[in-house]
């Protein structure tokens, strides 16, 4: 198999896990999809150091790996929400739309008003950054009459400030930049490591 069916490979097994675990969590599954992930994993770091890849594949398998990140730091929340067995406030946010990243640049349909979008690298210090945010989240949910945030401007912003430190840890990032948008009649925040 070449690097690019691999790749390719790669990008469809991570798109099938994102599913998979959106059944599990919806509950029609009992078991997350551990053999999945596992060969997820394994090409990841099969492929982590980069060295046999020219600069338009190590790119390919940069945005897939920065997508798994993402995904996976979801996952991960929601399995010790599952396992704890209650839902706090700020866990509505880890609801089935979770937090999504960018995907493949494509035009965006805007439900009435632009998309707000803000880069926060220190949540603690931009707490402004943060509430705008949120306020934006809260506004486009009474324009479009979607679901927005909810809990606490506080549970959102330690939601916010734990995504900024691990998606700036896991990329090597100086900010991530975080976008409000509507779609299908709920607010999503989209959330993307910037350097």
């Amino acid at each position: 198999m070449t690097i690019d069916e691999e790749l390719n490979q790669l990008d469809d097994n991570v798109r099938r896990l994102k599913i998979e675990y959106d059944i599990f969590f919806g509950g029609g599954s009992k078991k997350p999809p551990a053999d999945l992930e596992w060969r997820v994993q394994t090409l990841l770091k099969k492929y982590s150091d980069g060295r046999r890849m020219n600069f338009a594949q190590r790119f390919k398998f940069s945005a897939i790996q920065q997508k798994y990140a993402v995904y996976n730091s979801l996952w991960q929340q929601k399995l010790r929400i599952k396992e704890e067995g209650y839902r706090r406030p700020q866990d509505a946010l880890l609801a089935i739309q979770g937090v999504r990243e960018f995907e493949e640049e494509k035009p965006q349909r805007n439900d009435g008003g632009g998309t707000f979008r803000v880069a926060c690298s220190d949540v603690d210090s931009e707490s402004k950054k943060v509430r705008a945010l949120y306020d934006a989240m809260v506004e486009a949910g009474k324009k479009s009459k979607a679901t927005g945030p909810a809990g606490t401007f506080e549970s959102f912003q330690k939601f916010v400030k734990q995504k900024t430190e691990q998606l700036r840890k896991n990329y090597g990032a100086a900010a991530v930049e975080y976008a409000v948008e509507v779609e299908d009649g709920r607010v999503r925040l989209r959330a993307k490591a910037k350097s």
